[in-house]
């Protein structure tokens, strides 16, 4: 059984900073891409940045230059730190992980963490 759990979300300020972090838990051989993605009411969901197990990274265009995408290969963990908040980037923002089970791959979610940017 594998686990995605994230923490880190709540209300920040436009401008301010947030930290999200995912730690994946189960029984596997290893954790392939990582990533975040965000879905705000009435939209759909979109990628937001994803991290290879090398450390390749991508980004939406929206936060190009304002968040950063990191992990850590032996905690199994990402983390998604968020700067120069926008109130646009209001959503619920989901962990996302491609799991190694040495014969197969599976696409793995959190259950998501809610980030409102308001004053």
């Amino acid at each position: 059984q594998v686990q995605l759990v994230e923490s880190g979300g709540g209300l920040v300020q436009p401008g301010g900073s947030l930290r999200l972090s995912c730690a994946a838990s189960g029984s596997f051989f290893s954790v392939n891409d990582m990533g975040w993605y965000r879905q705000a009411p009435g939209e759909q969901r979109e990628m937001v940045a994803r991290i290879t197990r090398g450390r390749r990274l991508s980004y939406a265009e929206a936060v190009k230059g304002r968040f950063t995408i990191s992990r850590d290969n032996a905690k199994n963990t990402v983390h998604l730190q968020m700067d120069s908040v926008r109130p646009e980037d209001t959503a619920v923002y989901y962990c996302y992980a491609n799991i190694d089970f040495e014969v197969s791959y599976t696409d793995y979610w959190g259950r998501g963490t809610q980030v409102t940017v308001s004053s």
